[in-house]
């Protein structure tokens, strides 16, 4: 079983800066491929940002140029650097790991952007 826990979420301005960061538990974070998904009020969760074992990137379209990816293998630890942030990025943001087709979330962590 493998653990996610997502932090760095809360409360920010329009066109201000969070970081998110995502730990996970085990020996093979280096072999998964990791994502952050959100999920706003009365809304379907969405893909935001997902990154490859091999450091391959994709972005949804209304976050590109915004927000940026990455990953520490050393540290078992996934990050969401979300810059220029907008009202409609307000939403739960959950951490997703999947080794293989086994797949594993967090619980999220709240970004509300609002002034």
């Amino acid at each position: 079983q493998v653990q996610v826990v997502e932090s760095g979420g809360g409360l920010v301005q329009p066109g201000g800066s969070l970081r998110l960061s995502c730990a996970a538990s085990g020996s093979r974070f280096r072999f998964y491929a990791m994502g952050w998904y959100r999920q706003a009020p009365g809304k379907e969760r969405e893909l935001v940002a997902g990154i490859s074992s091999g450091g391959s990137t994709k972005y949804a379209d209304s976050v590109k140029g915004r927000f940026t990816i990455s990953r520490d293998n050393a540290k078992n630890t996934l990050y969401l650097q979300m810059n220029s942030l907008k009202p409609e990025d307000t939403a739960v943001y959950y951490c997703n790991a999947d080794l293989l087709g086994n797949i594993y979330w967090g619980k999220g962590t709240l970004v509300t952007v609002s002034s």
